[in-house]
């Protein structure tokens, strides 16, 4: 299910943005439209290693616009040395994309309420 959810957040076109992201968007939900998880790490993976080799400046700010953590990533690579940077990225923005849909669904708002309760 969460991997389902991951297809459908802007992070995708956040990391293939070019000058129509909503484009880029739908292209690529319709190229990882059936792919799970691992898959959808190991496509991620591909392009943060090209962000980080042609433009890092904007895998910056998509790290800081989907809210991964600067202290858990700098430990991380610190950490595991030995680890393709590129993978550690991938694994953080999906783990943070998860929590946000968790939260999400957690906050869900209930269907049953009567609509004369509802504001």
């Amino acid at each position: 299910m969460i991997g389902e959810h991951l297809r459908q957040l802007p992070i995708f076109a956040l990391v293939m943005e070019r000058n129509d992201a909503f484009s880029e968007l739908h292209h690529l939900n319709t190229l990882l439209g059936n792919l799970e998880k691992e898959q959808l790490r190991q496509h991620l993976v591909v392009h943060i290693n090209d962000l980080l080799l042609n433009d890092f400046n904007k895998l910056v700010r998509i790290l800081y616009r989907v809210d991964v953590s600067e202290q858990k990533l700098k430990y991380l690579l610190r950490e595991t040395p030995g680890t393709d940077a590129a993978v550690i990225i991938a694994d953080l923005l999906i783990e943070r994309q998860e929590q946000k849909i968790k939260t999400k669904q957690s906050f869900k708002a209930d269907d049953n309420i009567p609509s004369e309760d509802k504001w």
